[in-house]
């Protein structure tokens, strides 16, 4: 393990406890309108995405958004291995208390590859690059999730105005995204 990256999450975590919940509520619904207005979205029939926790941009809106607009939404489910596999999201009383305060969907198990049949591929993150390298909590989970998602893809990190951009330490298996998500709008990335 990197001892810059392991500072640079740890810097972002700590930055990422500060901010007021009214601030969080409000990204939540400036990135929800971002990424629901994004022709990749509109297009998509299937999205997979995820649940937010914590301090982490908020993801409620967003899966809402989505499903009245009749998308699919998968959402994963945490293996033992660290590894995802994905369910279907059937609205929040689906969603059920999983290990490490996750919340994940109830729903039959679609396997590790049903990430490859989204159009569209939401992932959490502390951090982007300009180059779409994003980092992570350091599992990766979300890595591995990656490398099985069709290139073409439209890949997002859902993250605050002041996370992306951020030179970010890579390593070997870390994967990129082909875009950022933030209040201040949709940021483009190179790959």
């Amino acid at each position: 393990m990197r001892l810059d990256k392991l500072a640079l999450r740890d810097q972002l975590l700590t930055a990422r406890g500060r901010r007021p919940l009214v601030e969080i509520g409000a990204d939540a619904g400036r990135i929800a309108s971002q990424l629901l207005a994004l022709p990749e979205v509109r297009r998509a029939a299937t999205v997979a995405a995820y649940v937010s926790m914590g301090a982490e941009p908020g993801t409620s809106a967003l899966l809402a958004g989505l499903r009245e607009a009749g998308k699919r939404v998968i959402l994963p489910v945490l293996r033992p291995d660290n590894d995802l596999d994905w369910a279907a999201f059937d609205g929040p009383e689906s969603l059920v208390p999983a290990p490490r305060g996750l919340l994940e969907p109830a729903g039959e198990l679609l396997g590790p590859d049903a990430i490859a049949t989204a159009d569209v591929v939401l992932v959490p993150g502390l951090a982007v690059a300009r180059s779409g390298m994003r980092l992570g909590r350091g599992g990766g989970s979300y890595d591995r999730a990656l490398e099985r998602v069709p290139a073409g893809t439209f890949t997002c990190v859902l993250l605050y105005d002041d996370e992306v951009a951020v030179d970010v330490p890579t390593e070997p298996h870390d994967r990129p995204v082909t875009a950022a998500a933030s209040p201040a709008g949709v940021t483009r990335l190179s790959r």
